[in-house]
């Protein structure tokens, strides 16, 4: 039985959090008190340092991993595009490194040519061809001189279009250096914002004793089994069928593997991992390549309804299509879910679903 970093037992942990998916209650429920109860200490799920509200630390701390999770996806697209960039500016540039030697040796024939016109005199083939006397020697000049004038015609023809092209490589690598440039500052204002929001809210966090981050991840529990419970109240299960394709099969059996792992921002395994990392290297390794944000991931794949949803599929959470999780059945799906968190199994209705989408649609 694999063991986590905290030595305690993940087929244990996955399988209680099933239970919390399908919106069982897994403990008593007077253990500790549901968001919007009034708990011992005063506030909504107790009071902490400061006099604030455990819940109203946790609508904070979740806001702003919600944020951070957004922008991550807005660095994670900006580096997908640098990239991209970067192989195109170099693809230029090895097709100006052609042109250029191209150019070189036409230069060389352009005077060979001149020297050879030099050499007889200054005087152009055409001329030496008409004061000729000898007959047949006059028809033989006619025929050299239309294959050199075609010659020349050619190699002034090729001249024109390999500099034109070189102009031509100039400017697209001037418009992709400025590309590159503007997702490098993208990427870099997304990276502050989102380390700017993982430091407070990890703060916010680091502040609570011991016991309150406890009760700060049973209200965060609460909170998702609720909201899963209210899901499952509208028939949907009935309607969800549990069959899967052979990738699909492959691609949740690796994201099962990966339960226990703790969330890391911009992390594509193997030992951490953020939402779309996960579902991007469940999907790699099933055999299929998909973008490696929530948000492309939701742009690019195809849709389908949620009641149509089967394991393997990815499921799209909030309005801007910043979190991702896989469904595996049974009303559950499995998702690394934030800093200071593990993958782990939740209920597919625990937070508020955008759409599906389906890697190997067919």
């Amino acid at each position: 039985m694999r063991r986590d970093g905290r030595g305690r037992s993940v087929s244990v942990a996955a399988a209680t959090a099933l239970v919390c998916a399908l919106g069982l209650p897994a403990v008593p429920e007077a253990a500790y008190a549901a968001p919007g109860d009034p708990a011992p200490g005063g506030g909504t799920g107790g009071t902490v340092a400061g006099g604030r509200s455990l819940e109203d630390v946790r609508k904070e701390v979740e806001g702003l991993y919600r944020k951070a999770e957004s922008a991550t996806d807005a660095y994670n697209l900006a580096r997908e595009k640098q990239t991209r960039q970067e192989k195109t500016i170099l693809k230029i540039a090895r097709a100006v490194v052609k042109a250029q030697k191209e150019m070189a040796g036409l230069r060389q024939r352009a005077g060979a040519m001149a020297r050879a016109q030099y050499r007889g005199g200054g005087m152009p083939a055409q001329a030496r061809l008409f004061l000729n006397s000898d007959p047949g020697d006059f028809l033989d000049g006619v025929t050299l001189a239309r294959k050199g004038e075609q010659a020349t015609h050619g190699l002034i023809g090729r001249l024109a279009r390999t500099q034109a092209a070189l102009d031509r490589y100039a400017e697209s690598a001037s418009r992709e250096w400025e590309r590159l440039d503007r997702s490098r500052t993208k990427k870099a204002a997304a990276k502050k914002e989102i380390l700017r929001r993982l430091g407070r809210a990890q703060r916010l966090e680091s502040r609570l004793a011991k016991d309150e981050r406890e009760r700060l991840r049973r209200l965060e529990e609460d909170k998702a089994r609720g909201a899963q419970a209210k899901w499952l109240d509208t028939g949907i299960l009935r309607e969800l069928g549990d069959g899967a394709t052979a990738l699909g099969r492959r691609a949740v059996g690796f994201a099962r593997d990966q339960l226990g792992k703790d969330y890391v921002w911009g992390a594509v395994g193997p030992d951490t991992y953020d939402c779309s990392g996960l579902t991007q290297r469940a999907w790699a390794t099933a055999g299929r390549s998909i973008p490696r944000t929530s948000q492309e991931q939701w742009r690019l794949l195809p849709k389908v309804s949620v009641k149509a949803m089967r394991p393997g599929d990815l499921i799209i959470y909030f309005p801007d299509a910043s979190h991702v999780g896989m469904y595996v059945g049974s009303g559950a799906m499995i998702h690394a879910p934030r800093p200071g968190r593990q993958v782990t199994v939740a209920g597919a209705g625990s937070m508020p679903i955008l759409g599906v989408v389906r890697p190997d649609a067919r």
